[in-house]
């Protein structure tokens, strides 16, 4: 190790000399060097400190955004449930949605527990373990209800609370809005029994001047249309708590029969929808979804117009137009249509009419990506919920252009991002599913605006 760390020295300092360079002159053009080669790898650099390691990458996380839920009047010892969708209208106006309140962690007290392997071994644990997240939020029998799972075990009241299902914050992190009036009409009726019912992605529309909410009950396979208020529901968009026959044979994500037995009209009906994209003529593609296999599209009322897309193989699918887990939906401004087919790793773009263009593939090793999201500029970033725990940015070919992000239960880490937005201040906000909080990230000084976040396509509304 000296031997190597003199010769290191060595030719620091011949290179030095022979280049005319004095060492503090050396070592800077030797971080200018590392830089970019950093940000050829698509990581981007801090000029300023070429030895941070950026786990918040080109930002910096507010850790006081939104205030905690606990400190609200009757609600002392709950905190955010599974953080499922988060859309910026604009920096004083951020819609959160999760699917109900847990019991807050914070202060647990650290205890061994015994666990048997397979085997009968005994094993001790200490749980929570240290620098570890205390709970998913979301997957497990005492997470938040909602999942489409028969194996929920939690009671309401100790378990979960099914609070706080749509909220609005301000800059500061104060809850303005608590749209609690609805939060019966996205609950799950018996979680114990069929733990179906949640908001999952909470989206409006570039193109609508009305800026209605949409919200995506994917457990009771409709889609709710909101007065920008929250004071009306507007319109209902398929058939509450019944699937496609399709479906109700054999699930594209799970491959057995849906829990949902009630059948009806396929275009009358969806899968558990995932995500909702629009054509400035306010036609809409929805991502149809989890065990659905197909994207839907409808005319600007809501009236289905067609349908496409075959149940694959999951994680081996390589034919076009096939999908499993369908879970996340983007337009470019020629109106080509982005499929995020998250269990085969790879997006399929189609024309609007669904004729099948092209693909990308994200590889072998482990990847989930949550969100796809279109840039103004177009761009399309992405985030990697459980597989990477990262953002990607990439450009209409495909090609891997930024990338950063961790997992870490401090502020800024990430686990489980499943939504995204970014406000008209280049912030972004991202929903928690897993980990179990929202969070607001602000640029950093100084950072290239080509590794920020992108701004969305705002063409009939901009506050």
């Amino acid at each position: 190790m000296n031997i190597i760390r003199r010769t290191s020295v060595v030719f620091c300092v011949t290179f030095g000399i022979a280049t005319g360079l004095t060492l503090p002159t050396f070592a800077q053009e030797a971080g200018t060097l590392v830089a970019a080669a950093m940000q050829n790898l698509g990581q981007w650099v801090d000029p300023s400190n070429i030895s941070d390691h950026l786990v918040d990458g080109p930002y910096v996380v507010d850790p006081s955004w939104p205030k905690p839920l606990s400190e609200l009047p009757g609600h002392e010892g709950w905190t955010w449930g599974a953080v499922q969708g988060v859309f910026a209208q604009n920096p004083n106006r951020i819609f959160v949605t999760m699917r109900g309140e847990l019991p807050d962690l914070s202060d647990l007290e650290r205890q061994i527990v015994e666990l048997t392997t397979e085997s009968g071994r005994t094993v001790r644990l200490q749980v929570p373990g240290r620098g570890m997240y205390a709970r998913n939020a979301s997957v497990g029998p005492y997470a938040s209800p909602g999942e489409a799972t028969d194996e929920f075990l939690g009671e309401e009241g100790v378990d979960y609370r099914w609070e706080h299902i749509i909220m609005v914050f301000d800059s500061e992190g104060n809850m303005i809005e608590d749209w609690t009036q609805w939060d019966s009409l996205f609950k799950p009726e018996d979680p114990q029994v069929l733990s179906q019912g949640r908001i999952h992605k909470i989206l409006i529309s570039p193109h609508d001047p009305e800026k209605r909410i949409w919200a995506i009950d994917d457990g009771h396979h409709v889609i709710r249309i909101f007065s920008n208020d929250g004071k009306e529901l507007l319109q209902t968009i398929g058939t509450y708590d019944t699937t496609t026959e399709k479906n109700a044979r054999m699930t594209g994500n799970r491959g057995r029969p849906a829990l949902t037995r009630k059948t009806g009209p396929a275009d009358e009906t969806f899968g558990r929808q995932t995500d909702i994209a629009w054509l400035p003529d306010g036609t809409f593609f929805v991502a149809d979804g989890y065990e659905e296999t197909r994207v839907v599209k409808f005319d600007k009322d809501g009236n289905y117009l067609m349908a496409w897309g075959e149940m694959g193989v999951a994680g081996k699918e390589r034919r076009p137009n096939y999908f499993n887990t369908v879970h996340g939906i983007a337009v470019d401004d020629q109106r080509r249509v982005y499929v995020n087919d998250r269990s085969n790793r790879r997006v399929q773009i189609f024309d609007e009419n669904g004729n099948y263009l092209d693909e990308w593939y994200f590889g072998d090793g482990p990847t989930a990506i949550y969100h796809i999201y279109m840039s103004a500029d177009q761009h399309v970033w992405a985030s990697d919920g459980h597989g990477n725990f990262k953002f990607y940015k990439y450009d209409l070919t495909g090609r891997l252009l930024q990338t950063w992000g961790t997992m870490t239960p401090e502020p800024g880490g990430l686990w489980g991002t499943h939504q995204f937005s970014v406000d008209q201040e280049n912030n972004l906000y991202t929903a928690e599913v897993w980990g179990g909080r929202p969070q607001k990230f602000v640029p950093r000084a100084g950072a290239d605006s080509s590794v920020i976040v992108g701004q969305p396509v705002r063409d009939a509304w901009t506050e």
